[in-house]
């Protein structure tokens, strides 16, 4: 089972699944403004990497990080885990949400059957 993050481990997580393979100063490069310190950046990485989401390749006293999950695997647990903690696990009561919403158009619905009729 895929654990959940953090607002601030996911931002990190989604410079990382972006640049595959980055050292701390690329990650915080890619960081919107205002940049976090570095210090809470490499903090949040030694986070993730005991979660087992990125692993680490050592370069002298450089480190790089990569990551051990995708972001495929990540979003889709991540789904799940939404749909069953607000729609009982029902994916039709959420795309339904979604529709009264006004967050699927009619194109969306339709373009999400022709991806399921493939399958």
């Amino acid at each position: 089972m895929i654990k959940q993050l953090t607002k601030a481990e996911e931002q990190i997580m989604q410079v990382i699944w972006k640049l595959d393979k980055a050292f701390l100063r690329e990650i915080i490069e890619e960081l919107p403004v205002p940049k976090p310190h570095n210090n809470t950046v490499a903090t949040i990485i030694k986070i993730l990497v005991d979660k087992q989401f990125i692993g680490v390749t050592v370069f002298g006293r450089m480190h790089q990080y990569y990551p051990l999950v995708s972001k495929e695997a990540y979003s889709k647990a991540t789904m799940k885990n939404f749909v069953k903690g607000y729609f009982e696990g029902n994916f039709s009561n959420a795309v339904s949400f979604m529709i009264k919403e006004n967050n699927l158009s009619l194109e969306d619905l339709e373009l999400l059957l022709k991806q399921l009729k493939k399958k």
